[in-house]
């Protein structure tokens, strides 16, 4: 099997999300034992931003604030869907939490989850609909 990095990158619409983890230089963590779970914005979630947004946080200079947000996408252990209760806050890895709903249809922070429990062999990936922006 294949680790989260290359899971997402074999399955063709996550190419902003990989161009990114690259930029912040996460790729080494994310093919790390893990094991993690990745809520995973597709490349329609990262253009949905405001215009410029991601060719901003691509720069050198921005890296901090990227890996914040990516780190904000990524829950440590493997948490697949069955294991998701309304209500709950996990920690990411960034410090924060998210808020996880399952009311007709599972969300976090409000973004659907449109795809669950892609195994890779140190976690599992979410797809979501948007990129989840931290507080801090």
């Amino acid at each position: 099997t294949m680790d989260i990095v290359d899971t997402a990158v074999s399955a063709g619409n996550f190419t902003t999300l990989v161009a990114a983890v690259k930029a912040a230089d996460l790729v080494e963590t994310l093919k790390g034992a893990g094991p993690f779970t990745v809520f995973a914005p597709t490349d329609a979630a990262f253009a949905a931003l405001p215009e410029g947004t991601v060719e901003d946080l691509l720069k050198p200079e921005n890296k901090a604030k990227l890996a914040a947000i990516l780190t904000y996408h990524v829950v440590a252990g493997k948490v697949m869907s069955t294991d998701l209760s309304d209500g709950m806050t996990p920690d990411t890895v960034n410090g924060e939490t998210v808020t996880i709903k399952t009311e007709g249809g599972v969300t976090i922070n409000g973004t659907t989850v449109s795809t669950a429990d892609i195994n890779a062999d140190n976690g599992v990936i979410h797809v979501v609909d948007a990129v989840l922006m931290p507080k801090g």
